[in-house]
């Protein structure tokens, strides 16, 4: 035989459930009422440090339990660990994570997550288990009524990972996070001035270039290199720093080339505006410390924007200053040069200096010399290879019946890249497009045949020109040998004659 259990009514189990829930909101709100007066009564630094206390006494956590506390800073210097932990951090979110801060720059494609302050995150490395925890407290400085944020993250571990957490862990943190950044970074392009940034946008690539393939491949290589050459730089004494110098006709592509190196890199550009100094060396030094590492400082037309020229020119040389420029600019080419590679320059790592120029012959030998440009990268006019890329870029055609007679046309004439990209983006239609570029290129080949043909007249003109004035310059001469001979002819027939004379008074003489 079963007991019978007599069960509550309906009415009796709400009526204790709703007195069951008035009383936990009238405890939540009287604990709320009380943190409430406890923060307008006791003071933050004491809470905090009571916090603490009760943590210790309580022997809040293990025993066995260390904890790492990472400042976000010391007021002065950032602490590149607590930065390298956000970043770090932010792909090692897992599921029991119940808040998440979301960002977006204006300029940037990418959404930024990040874990909000009192969130825990769990991480593995090499069996160990690490536990991170951000916290921001408020602090008030003596005599001020400013209060201030100070953000701190808290590592903690078992004591046994002591010395692996510090010696391996954190630097493992440090890499990965260098290394996102890096995947993740979005390029800035700074002006000369305020050093205002902006996303640089630009679409360029090594891929999109029209250069010869050769050439392009020896840049890449080159820069490869210098990023893996950290250690061998120090080991030789020499700066972590790369220059290359752009020469070439406009519109050969030297500013799309820095563009596509910018992207390779993942460098910011800064771009420097010589004739803009107002102060000249001085300037090209503060200019130096408000740069960034991993950067491409950036000359161009370094021959029209300043005139530093060859010193065997006097005429860009001041006589009395030896100050090279134009204007109120006061940039010396010494200047310039330490600029470059002077003790001032080595305030920084992982930097490319890039001049460009369209008159490479113009520019001063002590500013081209191995050490300061390192690459000299000739920008020549379009070839047949480069017409190829752009047209793949530009149709997305590898190939045509037209690209022969315009290979062959390409290499009769000069043409840029940017001419014949203007030509393939008039139109989708890739017959069309390319027939347009044919009836350019003849053109271009007619005028140069006429500029050819002038020039030959010209050539003639100035050949007969000079043949009459030889005629005219060797009858002159003919003409004062012939007046010579005949003077002298005239004198002889006159001696001839006094000769006879004088016999014939001998014959007198001689017959008396």
């Amino acid at each position: 035989m079963f007991s019978q259990v007599r069960m509550p009514s309906t009415s009796s189990v709400l009526s204790t459930y709703t007195s069951f829930a008035a009383s936990a909101m009238l405890v939540r709100t009287m604990i709320n009422e009380l943190q409430s007066m406890a923060n307008q009564l006791v003071p933050q630094k004491l809470q905090e440090k009571l916090l603490d206390f009760f943590e210790k006494f309580f022997g809040k956590g293990s025993p066995d339990e260390l904890t790492l506390i990472i400042n976000e800073s010391n007021r002065y210097v950032t602490n590149e660990i607590y930065e390298a932990a956000e970043v770090y951090l932010s792909t090692r979110i897992s599921p029991s994570v119940n808040q998440l801060n979301v960002f977006k720059d204006p300029g940037e494609a990418e959404l930024t997550v990040s874990i909000t302050r009192g969130e825990k995150v769990v991480d593995t490395f090499e069996g160990m288990k690490l536990v991170w925890e951000f916290i921001a407290t408020e602090s008030q400085e003596d005599h001020s009524s400013e209060r201030t944020e100070n953000k701190l993250a808290k590592l903690s571990f078992h004591k046994k990972y002591k010395d692996k957490v510090l010696k391996s862990y954190l630097p493992h943190v440090m890499e990965r996070s260098k290394a996102i950044k890096s995947a993740n970074r979005v390029i800035k392009l700074y002006s000369l001035g305020e050093y205002a940034d902006v996303n640089l946008n630009h679409p360029s690539t090594f891929d999109t270039l029209a250069m010869d393939p050769v050439l392009k491949k020896e840049l890449m290589d080159d820069l490869d290199r210098f990023l893996q050459r950290k250690d061998f730089y120090r080991r030789v004494g020499k700066l972590w720093k790369r220059g290359y110098l752009l020469y070439g006709p406009p519109g050969t592509g030297k500013s799309s080339l820095i563009a596509a190196m910018a992207n390779y890199l993942k460098f910011d550009i800064y771009d420097l505006e010589l004739s803009h100094l107002l102060h000249g060396n001085s300037d090209l030094k503060e200019l130096l410390t408000r740069t960034s590492n991993k950067s491409i400082l950036v000359v161009e037309d370094i021959d029209c924007s300043i005139q530093l020229r060859d010193r065997g020119n006097r005429e860009s040389q001041n006589s009395e200053n030896g100050e090279y420029g134009q204007g109120n600019s006061k940039l010396t080419l010494s200047g310039l040069l330490n600029f470059v590679d002077g003790l001032w320059s080595s305030c920084g790592d992982e930097r490319i200096f890039v001049f460009t120029t369209n008159y490479k012959d113009k520019l001063d030998p002590a500013l081209l010399r191995p050490g300061r440009m390192d690459m000299h990268i000739h920008m020549s006019y379009c070839t047949p290879a480069g017409f190829r890329i752009l047209a793949s870029n530009y149709l997305n055609t590898q190939d045509h019946s037209l690209f022969a007679e315009i290979e062959e046309l390409i290499q009769l004439v000069e043409v840029t890249p940017a001419e014949i990209a203007g030509e393939l983006i008039k139109t989708d239609d890739v017959d069309a497009a390319l027939k347009g570029l044919n009836e350019f290129l003849l053109r271009k080949k007619e005028t140069k045949c006429e500029k050819l043909s002038v020039e030959e007249e010209k050539r003639v003109d100035e050949t007969e020109e000079e043949e009459g004035k030889e005629i005219q310059e060797t009858g002159k001469k003919l003409n004062k040998k012939k007046a010579k001979r005949n003077k002298r002819n005239a004198g002889g027939r006159r001696g001839r004659k006094g000769k006879s004379g004088n016999w014939d008074e001998t014959l007198k003489e001689e017959s008396q």
